[in-house]
């Protein structure tokens, strides 16, 4: 599985918990660390809590991975997730605004996730990052 597909699973997991304004930063050729952001926001911390076990769960039962680090959890107002190639991000909104992960990486190419339809597979759908 390659990092993009990774990201596509995880934001699909994230959208599992209803996860709130899904995106994915493509950071290759930007910075070396990592390939994507996922980046999503839960209406309170429950819920961001919710999130992170949703996506860690999910990866370990799909994939059989687990997250390199994983940071944030006691307060899950901010949860921020390593698998290498893909760093998950997972804010209360307020943090995700004050932060705006997406307006400081403005440059590099974003999707939206969009839900899947009932019949179809997730679909992610460009867009500026800043938006």
């Amino acid at each position: 599985m390659n990092s993009g597909q990774l990201a596509a699973v995880i934001a699909g997991h994230a959208d599992d918990k209803k996860a709130q304004s899904i995106v994915e930063l493509d950071l290759r050729g930007v910075i070396d660390y990592t390939d994507y952001f996922v980046i999503c926001s839960g209406g309170t911390e429950r819920q961001v809590k919710a999130i992170a076990d949703g996506i860690h769960i999910g990866c370990k039962a799909e994939l059989g991975i687990l997250p390199r680090r994983v940071e944030g959890l006691p307060g899950a107002q901010w949860v921020l997730m390593d698998y290498l190639d893909v760093v998950v991000h997972v804010f209360v909104p307020a943090l995700r605004e004050f932060y705006a992960l997406e307006r400081l990486w403005g440059e590099v190419p974003a999707r939206d996730f969009v839900s899947p339809s009932p019949l179809g597979a997730p679909r992610l759908a460009a867009a500026s990052a800043g938006d």
